[in-house]
């Protein structure tokens, strides 16, 4: 099987069920930006060094590709066929955000991305991540995406991600760097 087909030239590709679109669709963009997402997912997997941490970040990765693969698909006969989005995949990450949070320090301030790459990868997929939840919820403004419980789904993945900035930063020995507002000129 080749990996090019140049079908996509002219700047539409097809969605699942046959349907062609502009590549500019907001289906498009969403399902990008959930892509880009689980890319950084699997950047992330590759650094954590905790095999609980891989785990869960490989079954996140999974969970997209599942999110993705609604989004692609229009036709409703063939959107009832693919696996549903696991709910429990949601609590799973309320569990991991709680185990990193306990060994935390408070957290006191708004904290500015960066001290690490490995902290910065985890900062740049919590963006993409919130990226992707606007493009969903897009949709569902759109009622062109429903049913799918994608956006709790994004939600949670985004605070995971914060907190595994943190975590890592944590591990590693970084100092979080807080953000310290200016003073207004008014003052």
């Amino acid at each position: 099987m080749k990996v090019y087909t140049r079908k996509g030239d002219d700047g539409k590709t097809h969605l699942y069920g046959g349907s062609r679109v502009r590549k500019t669709h907001p289906r498009l963009e969403a399902y990008g930006s959930l892509d880009e997402t689980n890319s950084w997912l699997g950047l992330l997997r590759d650094i954590c060094e905790e095999e609980w941490l891989g785990q869960i970040l490989l079954r996140l990765q999974s969970e997209a590709f599942v999110i993705g693969a609604h989004l692609a698909t229009v036709k409703e006969s063939l959107r009832s066929k693919l696996p549903a989005v696991d709910l429990q995949v949601v609590s799973a990450m309320e569990t991991a955000i709680d185990r990193m949070d306990e060994k935390l320090p408070p957290l006191r301030a708004f904290i500015l991305p960066g001290g690490h790459p490995y902290v910065s990868y985890a900062h740049i997929a919590r963006t993409v991540c919130r990226r992707a939840e606007r493009h969903i919820a897009f949709l569902v403004d759109q009622d062109e995406f429903i049913r799918m419980h994608a956006l709790p789904f994004l939600n949670r993945l985004s605070d995971f991600l914060f907190v595994l900035s943190r975590y890592l930063a944590f591990k590693m020995g970084v100092k979080e760097l807080e953000w310290i507002p200016r003073k207004s000129s008014s003052d």
